[in-house]
């Protein structure tokens, strides 16, 4: 990781604090440090030892010094922040899911690239090794063609409907929070995206999306299916099945390991590659590099893109829309 690029985090939740602690492990200091709550910004400053502290969100991006903003605060305040990022030249890595819907996106995409910056999700799937080394694995041919994706995703989430997880002021919901990973690892094992695309969806008291199921086809004829869950348990699973084989990944968002199945001989086989713990560092040095080398394509902003649209047409459907959106 390049010690020049200056880093300035906006937001001091838990993502922050990963991130804080991801460059300290290399000691690399984090430069800047804003939050709407001031004195928050001050506790966590103080914590990581950062020189900087914003006494408003905007000063950060009037900051000269600034080169890389991260943004880490609910998904409904991302595309108001990204603007104002982008127009003063900032490149910006974004939680996810980066913006709530494809218009917003295609806005800040388009911004982007007329200022000539780098635009990225912080989507850990794109940055994980092991992804990287099943990626080269599968586009091997030796499992043969990815036929069918299975994927699960669901935590049990106590019914607080001013929780971020269903609240509808802070587009909460399964799909924006927990579906944005899920979708992300088919759209990586596919080699096209998915238009064919049928779902069923249950509502929380709220009106937020609390359980999906998705079934997805590409024209290719490879197919998925996507179990999402914010009020019920279920593993981070996915599994991948090809014609001589399949792979199986526990825990996927930050998977570290995978194994692989011989299809004749049910031989298994486990590979692994990186760490869990060192999931921000390696989206970080991702993102540096594309900084540094002007190459968004490690960033994967054309996967983030293709997500977004199957996200926001799922949405549609269902007739879901968020205050920002009426």
């Amino acid at each position: 990781m390049g010690t020049e690029l200056n880093w300035a985090v906006l937001g001091t939740g838990v993502i922050a604090n990963q991130m804080a602690q991801a460059l300290q492990k290399i000691g690399k200091p984090l430069y800047a440090v804003g939050n709407r709550t001031y004195e928050k910004a001050v506790e966590f400053a103080k914590r990581y030892g950062i020189q900087k502290v914003y006494p408003q969100i905007d000063d950060m991006f009037e900051d000269e010094a600034v080169d890389i903003v991260y943004i880490t605060s609910p998904h409904n305040t991302h595309y108001g922040f990204m603007k104002k990022a982008l127009e003063h030249g900032k490149h910006l890595l974004v939680e996810k899911s980066i913006t709530l819907n494809s218009e917003e996106l295609d806005e800040m995409i388009a911004l982007a690239r007329e200022k000539h910056l780098i635009l990225a999700e912080a989507m850990t799937i794109w940055h994980m090794p092991i992804y990287k080394k099943l990626w080269e694995i599968v586009e091997s041919g030796e499992l043969g063609k990815v036929q069918m994706i299975t994927v699960n995703f669901g935590s049990f989430k106590e019914y607080d409907m001013k929780n971020r997880f269903f609240n509808m002021n802070l587009a909460g919901g399964a799909l924006l929070d927990i579906g944005v990973y899920a979708l992300s690892i088919v759209r990586s094992f596919m080699t096209e995206k998915p238009a064919d695309i049928v779902s069923q969806w249950k509502p929380s008291p709220a009106g937020s999306d609390e359980q999906a199921a998705i079934l997805l086809k590409n024209k290719d004829g490879q197919m998925a299916t996507v179990a999402l869950s914010l009020h019920s348990k279920q593993p981070k699973r996915a599994m991948i099945s090809c014609e001589k084989g399949y792979i199986e990944i526990m825990e996927y968002p930050r998977a570290d390991r995978a194994k692989i199945v011989d299809a004749s001989t049910g031989e298994k086989k486990e590979i692994s590659c990186g760490k869990t713990e060192d999931a921000l560092f390696y989206e970080m040095t991702d993102m540096e590099r594309a900084v540094e080398s002007g190459d968004e394509t490690e960033m994967y902003l054309n996967y983030t893109k293709d997500v977004m649209d199957i996200m926001t047409g799922l949405r549609r459907e269902w007739g879901l829309k968020y205050p920002e959106e009426m």
